[in-house]
This record gives C-alpha cells, structure tokens and sequence, in this order.
C-alpha cells in the first residue's frame, strides 16, 4: 500500500511541474509602461529670415511686373494716338527741347544722389529712356522722342521724391534698395519705428490696411513712407501686397 501511495505522490508532482513549465507568467516589458514624448520642433532662425527676404524680393517682382504692363499699355494708347494724330507730329524744336530737359532733370537727380556709383533706380530708367529718345530723334521720329523724353523726365521726378523723403539719402548699414518702390500696405496695427530693429524708438502707429510705399530693406525690416509722408521702418511680417 505505501509503494503505491509514493508512485501517486510522484505522478501528481510531475504533472504540477509540467504545468507550471507549459504557462509562464507573463513579463512586462520596461518600455510598456514608459511614455514616449515627442522631440521639440527646432526653430531654424536663418531659415526664417531666408524666407522673408525671398517673400520681399517676390514683391518687388511683382511690382516691377506691374509697372511694365503699365507702361506697356501707355505705349500701345500712345500709338493709337499717334497713328490718329498723323497731322500734328512734334517738331524738331518741341523734341529736342524736350529731351534737353530731360538731361537737366537727370543731372539734378545724379547731383542729389552725390554723384556717387550707386545711383537711384529711376535715374538709371530714366537715362535709358533718354537714349532711345535720341535714337528716334535721329531717326526724326520726333513724336516718338518727345514722348521718350517726357517718361525720362517722368522718372527723374520720382527720383528727386525718393531722394527728398527724409533719411532715405542715407542709407543703413546692410540696406538692399528695390528697383522700384512697393505699393504695400499694414496687415495689423504696426509699429513704425526710427531703425531696423525691435529695440528703436517707435514713430508712431498705424492701424491695419494702411497703405504705405516701401523703399528698401534691412533683414526683416522694411523702409517706408505712409501717404502723409511720414517716414520709418516697420517688421516685414506685418505688410503685405496692395491691390
């Protein structure tokens, strides 16, 4: 009886053993119970300014776009008037005093600028225009070369305007001038201020949807006149393109 009580007792403890050997416990990994964060964004300053400027560059695209489909359209009026005017042509007097006070406008605009090699846009424009009026002078097209020298003349005004606003005279330290000035305007209460930085004294304020014409830029900061003429620099983030 005993020798068959010891074989029941072996036989019950293996079959525990094969048990416990076939149903592990479940482990719980140290990640389970771990949570994962998400790395922070890197702000990448030179990016940033990168973008700006090349944000500043598409509107003075845009504007030189628009100025020459502008004059485009002026000269196509321009040959509507002319062919319909074939009896009133300018003289040669008429042309060649037009011209000569083209050449006086440029030389005082050159004269405003110093004379120096970095020039204002609308003299270089305006100088172009001047010899192609010569060019149609020559031909004897003297419409044609009074009409030239009137846009040169044109383009000197716009200069002397340029040169009389202000400090733009002077420029900044790191200051890129447009070819040619920006029709744009606040997109939020703006902050005009004496310099290209957030630590120079504010002018004064200017409510949103304001129209202001920009000259040039510094970094992020942008040169411009309100219509009053009232001069200063504002942050690139807040104006946008006038329609």
């Amino acid at each position: 009886m005993r020798p068959l009580l010891l074989v029941i007792a072996v036989l019950l403890a293996s079959c525990s053993k094969q048990q416990r050997h076939s149903n592990p416990p479940p482990v719980r990994a140290p990640r389970d119970t771990t949570r994962v964060r998400a790395p922070a964004p890197v702000r990448d300053t030179a990016l940033e300014q990168r973008a700006a400027r090349l944000e500043l560059r598409v509107l003075e695209q845009e504007a030189q776009v628009s100025d020459l489909q502008t004059r485009l359209d002026e000269a196509r009026r321009e040959v509507v008037r002319g062919m319909a005017k074939l009896q009133s042509l300018a003289t040669r007097a008429e042309a060649a005093s037009g011209m000569a006070e083209a050449e006086i406008a440029l030389q005082a605009l050159r004269a405003a600028n110093g004379n120096n090699s970095s020039a204002p846009p609308e003299w270089a424009q305006g100088n172009q225009l001047l010899q192609l009026a010569t060019t149609e002078f020559d031909q004897q097209n003297y419409a044609g070369a009074l009409y030239l020298a009137t846009e040169a003349k044109n383009a000197a005004a716009a200069g002397q305007r340029r040169a009389s606003s202000d400090d733009r005279a002077t420029p900044r330290k790191g200051e890129v001038p447009y070819a040619l000035p920006l029709r744009v305007q606040t997109t939020g209460r703006a902050n005009v201020r004496d310099g290209p930085s957030a630590n120079a004294k504010v002018l004064f304020t200017l409510e949103s949807g304001v129209p202001l014409t920009a000259y040039s830029y510094v970094d992020q900061w942008v040169r411009v006149t309100a219509d009053n003429d009232r001069a200063g620099w504002v942050h690139q983030t807040l104006i946008g393109r006038r329609e």
